[in-house]
């Protein structure tokens, strides 16, 4: 059968490498299956191909299915100036979206953001990582990173940020 994923966007990258494919909407039709139960990737009979989605634009994908998704509730949330927030529970998200602002994700299928101006993210092994890096002057997006902690030379527990390259970089 043709296979997709149909839950947590980054799941997609478990079977495809980014520098090697390709990533587009799809809709599927017949009747799915699942394969097991280690994530949310199906079969189907027929598939359509839609609209091709860019590294970046998975990366947005996966940070909004993972708010969408969040339980919103008071308590710290890093958007000032060198503050940071935890996620520790059962696919829990942390963002920090303040200056040098960082984010730690450590609970199974947890994901940091950091997308403020120098901030870092960290997570455990098998966590989602998401890293924004701004122009300092205009405060636009000049690059985005997603990745998962354990692969791609990201170890887990140790805090990156965006680097002007657009490549994670180890934070001291």
């Amino acid at each position: 059968g043709f296979h997709a994923i149909s839950g947590h966007p980054l799941e997609v990258l478990r079977y495809y490498a980014p520098a090697k494919s390709r990533y587009a909407e799809v809709r599927q039709s017949g009747a799915p299956a699942r394969h097991h139960g280690e994530d949310s990737k199906i079969a189907s009979a027929r598939i359509t191909i839609g609209a091709e989605i860019h590294l970046h634009e998975l990366a947005q994908r996966a940070v909004k299915w993972v708010c969408d998704r969040a339980k919103w509730k008071d308590g710290p949330v890093a958007k000032n100036v060198n503050e940071g927030t935890t996620a520790s529970g059962y696919c829990g998200a942390a963002t920090a979206s303040g200056d040098c602002g960082a984010a730690t994700a450590s609970g199974n299928c947890s994901a940091a953001t950091a997308s403020g101006f120098n901030g870092e993210a960290r997570g455990a092994k098998g966590c989602a990582l998401f890293l924004v890096n701004r122009d300092r002057n205009s405060g636009a997006i000049r690059h985005a990173w997603a990745g998962i902690v354990g692969q791609d030379e990201i170890k887990p527990d140790t805090f990156y940020r965006l680097g002007d390259d657009g490549k994670p970089v180890e934070c001291e």
